[in-house]
C-alpha cells in the first residue's frame, strides 16, 4: 500500500512562496587569484553557476513558540545568522558552501520578510532533514 502525500504536499506548498536561486562555485577557491597588494583572494568573474531556481522558503532557524516563556526560564537561542531553507524534494542535493539567494516572493500579501529579498545565504548543513515533501537545510547569512 502506497502512502498518499498529496495532501501534505499541498499544505507545505503554501509556505514555499520565496523565489530562490542556488549558486555553486564549482572550483571553490582553487581558481581565485591572489591580489598581492591587499592579500585577498579575488574570484574570477563569472565564478558561480546557477544550479537550481524555484519556489522554496527561507526563514529564521527554530519554530514559533506555542506557549509563553516562564519568568526566569533559561532557553537556548540560536545565533541570529542561522536560518533554514525549505526546498521541495525535487530540488537537487545541495553542498556546503552553495549559496542560496532570495530572488523574490510570490506571496499574495508580499514577502514574508521583505528584508530577506536579495540576501544571500551559505549552506552550512545540508542534512538537517529530508521528508516526503520537503528538504530542510541550515543556512547562514553571507552579506
Amino acid at each position: 500500500m502506497a502512502f498518499d502525500v498529496d495532501g501534505a504536499r499541498r499544505v507545505v506548498g503554501r509556505i514555499l512562496d520565496d523565489k530562490l536561486e542556488v549558486w555553486r562555485d564549482s572550483a571553490g577557491r582553487a581558481d581565485d587569484v591572489l591580489d598581492e597588494s591587499t592579500g585577498r583572494l579575488i574570484p574570477p568573474a563569472p565564478d558561480e553557476v546557477l544550479v537550481w531556481d524555484g519556489l522554496g522558503a527561507v526563514m529564521p532557524w527554530g519554530r514559533p513558540a506555542i506557549t509563553r516563556p516562564l519568568d526566569g526560564a533559561a532557553v537556548q537561542e540560536p545565533p541570529t545568522t542561522d536560518y533554514q531553507a525549505v526546498l521541495p524534494v525535487q530540488a537537487p542535493e545541495l553542498r556546503p558552501d552553495d549559496v542560496v539567494r532570495v530572488a523574490g516572493s510570490v506571496r499574495s500579501g508580499g514577502p514574508r520578510d521583505p528584508q530577506l529579498v536579495g540576501r544571500r545565504f551559505r549552506v552550512s548543513d545540508q542534512h538537517v532533514g529530508t521528508y516526503s515533501v520537503v528538504r530542510i537545510l541550515r543556512v547562514q547569512v553571507v552579506d
